[in-house]
């Protein structure tokens, strides 16, 4: 990547005081990618492949709506389907369930049926009084109702189903909602024991009145604790820690007598077989419930036990954060603005993928007739480069916001006086990291990209290959993968870090990397207190209230539902929801402690080095010296100074 060999010199720190272009060559590199993202976009709209996605094709190559071109080889090709617009599959409801898609030949009509064809006169009639041709194009009207062979293999299967098309999409799709529950079954086939899917099913029926209820609970839990965090930011640790204590033991604890209720009514034989089966299920879930509660709650008690005495720190940091949301209301509203970016740029990926599933040479297939698109040669390596390009993009958008965050973070904390700061921080942030450094987030984001494309293909190469394998291949491959997640989770930690370093001094990535790691390792165990406490537990206490609120709402339904699956789809939507809501003030809470390092680092409060940083950190300084704390290169023991207001 370059950063081994960086010869950029190490340069004193200077907050928010110069400012210049960062990793200018990979600025380069990246637009020069984004320009073949858009060559692939332009590569099937050019070859026509993107029109037969838009406007559907048969099964001979005809795309609906236009004047075609003659296929070699293919009889019924390059007809003229101006006046039909619509294609029609001649049994819709015939899905392969290996690859998951319609095995029915398909033809460009005028007009869906929207009444129900019972015989092959009603569909004489339908050709006759609309001019659509429900039958393959080499039969006409007139021979539909004489006796062929043909009819079975060219004619739709009987009695031909009621069906519409849909604004944008000229496909006749049936009305009849008894032929989706043929793509229903194509999704569950990875499912061995039909009786346990048909229970878990019937339960996240039977209660997804609660499980609605159960997410809206997470969603208002979730603002709450945003708003607790902004003004009680102080005393937020302590009611945090205490509230998590009390409610893992507590939770932990009811889980356990939910246990022994259930084994005992389930002993008690006073209930039907299916009500039994019911039963043991949720025996059976809430032992494996109280098991995983129990252990967690073993290993959160000893994590604060051993970390009680650090996290003075935290609450300094966090009452300064409350104070960062207030000054920097905008901050709240970056994950919707990256939510939003990304979900536009996965729809038009999406899209193109699309676009390049109906592109390249037309195959005629000899046994069904049936014509399909491959692209042969070097152009199948498009998919590939598209792949990289949904991870690398989504990764940069994603490392833009935490460029953002961080900008407006570091020029609140590196200015002394507060009125004079911009009018809209955030604002003023995005500019600068557009203007200066989308090189550096280009760099970081690709580093991320090189290791979540192993991964990925290891996990793809585990699921096509599961139970041909043995068990110690499969061992290996499940650690390696495990070793790119661990290894992919440091380096995000690592790049967040360095784009703050970016902000504050303006250097390049590898630079800004190589000074943010020396700096956490100096202050470590601050570190892991800091990003493991407050948000953490501020997730826990959603997910936990939000699983205890559903164990006592699904107890008054222990009859007839298993509460596997509703349980787990609450707890991953609450910490969703939590996750979303925090991550943002997560990320002002590392960024103000990285700020915290360097001014501790580089000042000491006397004339000309005084601190930048907030009263409740200088507190926090003061009452460390006392206790014997110093600071690196802190060996003169020259009295500290208030920062300047």
């Amino acid at each position: 990547m370059g950063c081994c060999g960086s010869t950029e010199s190490k340069r004193e720190w200077k907050p928010l005081e110069e400012h210049s272009c960062t990793d200018i060559p990979w600025l380069i590199i990246f637009t020069l990618f984004c320009i073949g993202m858009a060559c692939i976009c332009g590569y099937p709209i050019a070859t026509g492949g993107a029109a037969r996605l838009v406007f559907g094709y048969d099964s001979y190559g005809n795309t609906c709506g236009k004047n075609n071109t003659k296929i070699e080889g293919v009889p019924l090709s390059g007809r003229d389907m101006t006046e039909n617009k619509f294609v029609f599959f001649l049994d819709p409801c015939n899905i392969d369930l290996i690859n998951r898609k319609i095995k029915s030949i398909a033809l460009c009509v005028s007009k869906c049926p929207s009444t129900e064809l019972t015989t092959y006169s009603d569909l004489k009639q339908f050709a006759l009084n609309n001019g659509s041709n429900l039958c393959s194009y080499d039969l006409t009207p007139t021979r539909y109702t004489s006796y062929s062979s043909e009819k079975s293999t060219k004619c739709p299967k009987l009695p031909v189903p009621p069906s519409k098309s849909v604004l944008l999409f000229r496909r006749c799709i049936p009305t009849d909602i008894s032929c989706y529950t043929q793509f229903a079954k194509a999704f569950m086939t990875f499912v061995s024991d039909n009786t346990v899917l048909q229970r878990v099913i019937s339960g996240v029926m039977a209660s997804k009145e609660i499980i609605i209820g159960l997410c809206i609970l997470a969603l208002v839990l979730s603002l709450i604790m945003m708003v607790v965090i902004r003004y009680i930011s102080q005393v937020l640790v302590w009611i945090l820690t205490v509230l998590v204590i009390i409610g893992s033991t507590g939770g932990t604890g009811v889980l356990w007598w939910f246990y022994v209720d259930h084994r005992k009514a389930l002993n008690s034989n006073t209930t039907s077989v299916f009500g039994k089966e019911v039963a043991s299920d949720n025996v059976k879930a809430l032992l494996f419930y109280a098991i995983g509660a129990t252990i967690f709650t073993v290993v959160l008690l000893l994590v604060m036990f051993f970390m009680r005495k650090r996290v003075a720190l935290t609450i300094s940091l966090f009452h300064v954060a409350g104070k960062v949301f207030i000054h920097l209301p905008l901050l709240v509203l970056q994950p919707f603005w990256t939510f939003l970016c990304l979900i536009l740029f996965w729809i038009y990926w999406i899209g193109v993928l699309l676009f390049l599933g109906t592109t390249g040479t037309p195959v005629k297939n000899n046994s069904t007739g049936v014509v399909g698109y491959e692209m042969q040669g070097p152009l199948q390596f498009l998919v590939w480069y598209h792949v990289v390009g949904l991870i690398w993009i989504s990764e940069f958008i994603l490392a833009f916001q935490q460029m953002t965050i961080a900008g407006a973070v570091v020029t609140y904390y590196f200015t002394r006086n507060k009125s004079k700061m911009p009018a809209t921080p955030i604002i003023s942030s995005m500019v600068r990291t557009i203007r200066y450094h989308l090189g550096t987030l280009a760099k970081g984001s690709f580093i991320i990209t090189l290791v979540k494309i192993p991964r990925l293909i290891l996990t793809y190469i585990h699921s096509q290959l599961k139970g041909k394998e043995n068990a110690c291949a499969r061992c290996m491959v499940k650690a390696c993968v495990c070793c790119l997640w661990c290894l992919e989770k440091c380096l995000a930690y690592l790049n967040q870090n360095a784009y703050t370093a970016t902000a504050i001094n303006s250097t390049s990535f590898c630079t800004s990397a190589r000074e943010a790691f020396l700096i956490l390792v100096e202050n470590a165990l601050k570190a892991d207190v800091i990003n493991t406490s407050v948000c953490l537990h501020s997730q826990i206490l959603i997910v936990s209230c939000t699983a205890f609120a559903g164990v006592l709402a699904l107890n008054y339904q222990r009859d007839y539902t298993v509460w596997v699956l509703p349980l787990l789809i609450v707890c991953v939507f609450a910490f969703l929801v939590a996750h979303c809501f925090l991550s943002v003030f997560e990320n002002v809470v590392d960024v103000l402690f990285l700020c915290f390092a360097v001014d501790t680092k580089y000042n000491d409060g006397s004339p000309g080095r005084e601190y930048y940083m907030d009263k409740a950190l200088m507190e926090f300084v003061e009452n460390s010296k006392k206790m014997g704390w110093k600071k690196p290169d802190d060996g003169d023991g020259r009295e500290m100074k208030p920062m300047v207001s």
